[in-house]
């Protein structure tokens, strides 16, 4: 019986590989491969919108059923206890169903892009949608806008790999996948674009452009079609803005760059803490826990997203921030109000690290446009209260903050802009969004050259970037240039045997490994051609009297920006290649590299 359903099995398999092989050869004969991938577009465009409702939806009823009946006019104890039921449910299912790590999902996608052919798991089409959605709900102080880049990167790429699509071909359906998301969360699909250009850095070429205009458009359209052309936040203009503000708009950037620096400081040392000083899982969960669970309970706006206090304070409505909260009863100071929002400030950075740390999962974009929001807000109220005989908006400011804080945080001042603009409809303000927005981004850009996303990986060299000449050696893999095929020789060989393998060989290169296989050395044949032909010497030269050292070595884990540096250091032509332990693996030519770099190089910029 149970060979009977193994071969059942074998054979609805062969079955659907021989469907799959006819639509293959079909496709190749009637459709070509621009076209296809338009239409693969529009598929992926389609469905990562629905993805984004879904997750949308997952969350505000996970959220509405709990929250719902939460009082507004004083502390909640709740607010100790879900956040840690969300964290501990996400890990639960994350350890023991999805057993794999789903966190950082841009930064994921990043890596899946440089060092994995764009390739990602087909779980990932569905898994971080679930995990985080059960992590908002539940309060965790993140966003749903990194699971939705990972669920939708990860459907262009199973889509792309079902079809046997080539890995130019499957980064860009990722792109278009990770675009869709942006734009059917957010409604906003210039934005999506924007977001697939410049924070996972694919090229915009003529190969691209048009696959991802047709997802971000598609996906955006879902949005409108079942939700409404309403825009994601609710704000009025009701104050015009005028040119003399521009001097507090000016810092009002620098401020959002030193806010975003704080941010990210902030959630990379708790991100090593979370790594480094707790080891055991069930540590990080009861710690990451305790500490969310705390900073919810005194700042009730952390709890999930937070756009609902985006809402009020773009809608001019400053004292309900502090609704739910200890601090109810002052919620006509001003100074009560600023002192929260500044409290609001300093704790989101441990509010989200403590999420993502304890294993929960959830993205740093709606921390970042949160976190601007309250800055901008902060920055106008305080300017309001200080003396000045000046009225900024509040409303226009926190709009503003919004722009620049996600600007600096994520490197992307376009996609901040054109987000803010979207998401909120505040095109008018357009002269100060850009101010703003490229301000703080030249202010991060001093102290931090990579965003949040990419340092992780730029730190490895894996960060795939617009950069030609970094993204192609990024891309070239060590284990695709080393040669083996060099006669290995012995330090204790006398000059017949050296001579004896020399004629064995047909390299001109020949390295010296000792008895514990490590490199000790290297004879090159022009440095011995003088004396190989005298028989005389052969038994009374020795291997370690003229062999020599190679100018470098190159170690296994290297990248290959480290490898041409070296042989750029060294003008050396060939250079051994040794593990971490020093033992020989191989050599490495710039020849072979220069071909393998121009092999990748049109592949990947064909048009």
């Amino acid at each position: 019986m149970a060979e009977e359903t193994i071969d059942s099995k074998t054979q609805k398999g062969n079955g659907f590989h021989d469907f799959m092989m006819s639509v293959l050869i079909w496709r190749e004969k009637h459709i070509s491969e621009r076209t296809f991938v338009m239409v693969l577009a529009l598929v992926v465009g389609i469905t990562c919108g629905f993805a984004a409702l879904i997750l949308k939806w997952l969350i505000h009823t996970i959220s509405t059923a709990l929250s719902s009946h939460i009082a507004i006019n004083s502390g909640n104890y709740l607010y100790l206890l879900f956040p840690a039921i969300g964290i501990l449910l996400t890990m639960l299912y994350v350890r023991y169903i999805v057993k794999h790590n789903i966190s950082h999902g841009v930064t994921r996608v990043l890596y899946s892009i440089s060092q994995n052919k764009s390739r990602l798991k087909p779980h990932n089409m569905y898994t971080s949608l679930l995990a985080s959605s059960v992590t908002i709900g539940f309060g965790g102080s993140v966003g749903a806008e990194g699971p939705i880049v990972f669920t939708g990167a990860a459907i262009g790429s199973n889509l792309g790999q079902l079809f046997r699509l080539s890995p130019r071909i499957l980064m860009i359906l990722v792109g278009c996948g990770a675009a869709a998301g942006i734009a059917g969360i957010f409604k906003a699909p210039i934005a999506g674009m924007l977001f697939t250009l410049e924070v996972l850095m694919i090229d915009l070429t003529t190969v691209s452009v048009m696959p991802l205009l047709i997802a971000s458009i598609s996906g955006a359209t879902v949005a409108y079609v079942f939700t409404g052309f309403d825009v994601e936040f609710f704000f009025v203009q009701s104050e015009s803005f005028m040119t003399t503000r521009i001097p507090y708009v000016i810092f009002l950037g620098i401020f959002c760059g030193l806010v975003s620096l704080y941010f990210t400081r902030v959630m990379n040392m708790m991100e090593n803490f979370f790594k480094h000083k707790l080891i055991l899982q069930w540590k990080k969960t009861l710690f990451g826990g305790v500490v969310l669970a705390g900073l919810v309970f005194l700042l009730p706006p952390l709890y999930g997203e937070g756009y609902t206090a985006i809402n009020h304070l773009l809608g001019g409505d400053p004292s309900s921030i502090v609704d739910g909260s200890i601090f109810y009863s002052d919620r006509e100071s001003p100074w009560m109000i600023l002192g929260f929002i500044g409290m609001v400030i300093l704790a989101k950075g441990f509010a989200t690290s403590s999420t993502t740390g304890a294993g929960g999962v959830g993205g740093t974009f709606a921390p970042s446009l949160y976190l601007g929001c309250m800055s901008g807000f902060f920055f106008a109220y305080l300017c309001n209260h200080l003396g000045f005989d000046i009225d900024l908006s509040i409303k226009n400011f926190a709009l503003m903050g919004m722009a620049g804080v996600m600007s600096a945080v994520m490197h992307a001042p376009l996609m901040a802009i054109f987000l803010t603009a979207e998401m909120t409809g505040g095109y008018e303000l357009f002269l100060p969004l850009l101010i703003v927005s490229t301000i703080a981004y030249g202010t991060i850009k001093l102290f931090e050259p990579y965003s949040i996303y990419t340092m992780r990986l730029a730190q490895r060299g894996e960060l795939l970037t617009h950069h030609k000449d970094k993204a192609v050696l990024t891309l070239l893999k060590m284990d695709s240039v080393i040669e083996t095929d060099f006669q290995s020789v012995n330090p204790e060989m006398n000059l017949g045997e050296m001579v004896q393998a020399i004629s064995h060989s047909s390299r001109n290169l020949f390295p010296v490994i000792g008895d514990d296989k490590k490199l000790v050395g290297v004879v090159l044949l022009d440095e011995i051609r003088n004396i190989m032909f005298r028989p005389h010497l052969y038994k009374k030269l020795y291997v370690r009297r003229f062999m020599s050292m190679p100018p470098a070595k190159i170690v296994i884990g290297m990248t290959m920006d480290k490898v041409m540096k070296t042989f750029d250091d060294t003008g050396a032509w060939n250079l051994p290649v040794v593990d971490e332990n020093g033992h020989y693996v191989g050599f490495v030519s710039k020849s072979k590299i220069f071909n393998s770099y121009r092999r990748v190089l049109r592949h990947y910029s064909e048009d």
